[in-house]
């Protein structure tokens, strides 16, 4: 199984960047049919690990990790961070790019969160992708389909875009399943 864990924005939340990136190059590129994806608003979410392929039988192990890192985190005192999107960037470069949202308030609680969360899955034995925890939420796949020049117009317009803020209030652990229309089912929560 291929899964991640993350912490999901309202689609509220969702709704309002959403009408944002429809105003700009990368949305009407893409309705426009040139080939940019937008990403998906229903599966938008902000990815505190992926996690290596997990067989079946590993499931419950990852779930008491999860358990065990909702439950430190309780414990220490944090509240479930109140977060809001704001600003933007990009990875990657030519067919790779990727344009993102930023995240700003309780962004160390965030990492607290993403902190534990590695920490439970290292001490259970499964692995998971090692680079450092940017969170951010993808909003398109632009690629090489739009010039670089307008990719980076949309990144300096998203600069001093504002979204409502809200709390993370639940871990959740997702398992995405890839293909041509990739999707996420939501295995199971934990109350922040």
């Amino acid at each position: 199984m291929r899964l991640f864990v993350a912490v999901y924005p309202p689609p509220a939340v969702v709704a309002h960047l959403s009408a944002r990136i429809t105003e700009l190059r990368i949305g009407e590129a893409a309705a426009a049919g040139v080939g940019v994806r937008l990403a998906d608003p229903t599966q938008a979410h902000v990815t505190l690990a992926f996690l290596e392929p997990v067989a079946a039988d590993r499931l419950e192990a990852v779930e008491r990790s999860l358990d065990q890192a909702a439950w430190r985190f309780r414990d220490s005192g944090a509240a479930p961070p109140r977060l809001h999107l704001a600003g933007s960037g990009t990875f990657g470069q030519g067919r790779s790019t990727i344009v993102w949202v930023d995240l700003r308030g309780d962004v160390a609680e965030l990492h607290l969160l993403g902190r534990l969360v590695r920490s439970r899955l290292r001490a259970n034995h499964l692995c998971y992708d090692e680079k450092p925890l940017r969170p951010h939420l993808t909003v398109a796949r632009p690629g090489a389909r739009l010039p670089s020049a307008e990719v980076t117009a949309d990144v300096a317009a998203l600069q001093a875009y504002q979204g409502p803020q809200w709390r993370a209030r639940e871990l959740v652990l997702t398992r995405s399943h890839p293909g041509p229309r990739p999707s996420h089912e939501r295995v199971a929560a934990w109350q922040l």
